[in-house]
C-alpha cells in the first residue's frame, strides 16, 4: 500500500479519551495493520511521551491523530442553562456543575504541531476541520503524510485543495465523534462505501474509510469501493488491549442497549453511541458547543464510568457494535481480513 505500507489494508482507528492504548497500536502492528496514537484531549507533552514509548517498543511506523481546535460559540446563559438541567444527574456523584467554568481550549494544537515538526512521525491525521495550509506544509516538509477526516464530498474537495496526502472518509455509521467540519450540520445517513466512491471520484486522493465495519464483508465492500484501507474502531473496544472502561465494554454486550444514535448531549458535538437514559433525557435540550460542553460533562461521565452506571456516560459505538468481541485485538483484525 502506497499510503501506509502495511501488509493488511486495515487501520486501528484512533479513539481519544483512553480507548486507544499503546498495547492496541502494538497489536495492530503485530497483525500487519497500521495503528494510530490518539492525541486528542492530551497535552503536547503527553503526546510526546506516547510517541517515545511507542518507539521504545519498536513501533516506528505509526500515525498520530490530532483534534483541530475551534471555539464552541456557546453563550454563558446557554451554558448555565444546560449546566442547571444536568445538575440532578451530577448530584448522584456529588458534583457541582454550578461552579463549572465555560471552558474553551485549543487542545494544545500549536505545541503539538511544533513538536511533530521537530520530531516527525510517518502519518498525522486531523479531525474536526481543515488545518491551516502552513501547518500542512510544515508537517509535509519533514516527511510526514498529512490526512484529513471528511464526511462529505464538499469537505473532501476542500481538503484536497490543501494538497494533503490523503483523506479519512468517515461514514455516518461510525462510532464516536463525527469528523464533520460543521458540527451544526445534520448528519445525513450515508453508507461508507458510497462516500468512498464519491470522495475518490471527486479528489483522486488515497482514502482510508471507516464506519459500519461489522465484519469481513464490510471490509471487502469498502475496499471494493476504492478505499486504500479500512479503519476499525468499535470492533476493537472489547479486545484485551482496549483502554475502554469496564462500564463501556459491558454495555457493548448488554442486551438492554440495542440501538446507536447520534447525540450532542454529552459533548456539544455530534457523536454516535449506544442510546441510553442520558441521551433520552437531554438530547432535545442540549446545545451545540464543543469543547465547552465536553468539559462541563467530563467529570460526570468519568464518575459514572467508575461507578458502573452506563446510563450517564457516553458509550461511543458504531452501528456494528453488536459484533464487538473479546480476545486479542490482533485476532479481531486478522478475522476482518479473512475474505481479502
Amino acid at each position: 500500500m502506497s499510503l501506509l505500507g502495511t501488509d493488511l489494508p486495515l487501520v486501528a482507528a484512533p479513539m481519544a479519551g483512553g480507548a486507544t492504548t499503546l498495547d492496541l497500536v502494538a497489536a495492530a502492528a503485530s497483525a500487519g495493520c497500521f495503528g494510530f496514537l490518539a492525541a486528542g484531549y492530551k497535552s503536547a507533552d503527553a503526546m510526546a511521551s506516547d510517541i517515545a514509548a511507542a518507539r521504545e517498543r519498536g513501533l516506528s511506523e505509526l500515525g498520530v491523530n490530532l483534534f483541530l481546535p475551534g471555539a464552541s460559540g456557546l453563550t454563558e446563559p446557554d451554558f448555565r442553562r444546560y449546566a442547571g438541567l444536568l445538575q440532578p444527574e451530577a448530584d448522584r456523584f456529588g458534583i457541582d456543575l454550578g461552579a463549572a467554568p465555560l471552558r474553551e481550549d485549543d487542545d494544545d494544537w500549536p505545541a503539538k504541531v511544533d513538536l511533530l515538526v521537530r520530531d516527525p512521525v510517518p502519518v498525522v491525521s486531523i479531525t474536526f476541520g481543515l488545518p491551516a495550509a502552513k501547518d500542512v506544509r510544515a508537517l509535509q516538509r519533514v516527511g510526514t503524510r498529512v490526512l484529513v477526516t471528511v464526511t462529505t464530498v464538499e469537505e473532501a474537495r476542500a481538503a484536497a485543495a490543501l494538497d494533503v496526502d490523503g483523506l479519512i472518509a468517515q461514514g455516518s455509521a461510525a462510532g464516536g465523534h463525527s469528523g464533520t467540519h460543521d458540527p451544526r450540520r445534520p448528519i445525513h445517513p450515508i453508507a461508507t462505501e458510497a462516500l468512498v466512491r464519491d470522495v475518490v471520484a471527486a479528489t483522486r486522493l488515497p482514502v482510508i474509510a471507516g464506519g459500519g465495519v461489522d465484519g469481513p464483508d464490510a471490509v471487502r465492500t469498502i475496499l471494493a469501493a476504492g478505499a486504500d484501507a479500512v479503519a476499525v474502531g468499535t470492533l476493537l473496544l472489547r479486545t484485551d488491549e482496549s483502554g475502554a472502561s469496564r462500564t463501556h465494554r459491558d454495555a457493548l454486550a448488554d442486551p438492554r442497549f440495542t440501538e446507536t444514535v447520534i447525540t450532542r448531549a454529552f459533548t456539544g458535538r455530534p457523536a454516535r453511541g449506544l442510546r441510553n437514559a442520558f441521551i433520552d433525557a437531554h438530547e432535545a435540550e442540549a446545545p451545540y458547543g464543543y469543547p465547552a460542553i465536553h468539559h462541563l460533562t467530563r467529570g460526570l461521565r468519568r464518575a459514572a464510568a467508575e461507578a458502573g452506571d452506563p446510563d450517564r456516560v457516553h458509550l461511543w459505538a458504531g452501528t456494528g457494535s453488536r459484533n464487538a468481541t473479546t480476545g486479542p485485538a490482533s485476532d479481531t483484525l486478522r478475522r476482518l481480513a479473512t475474505q481479502l
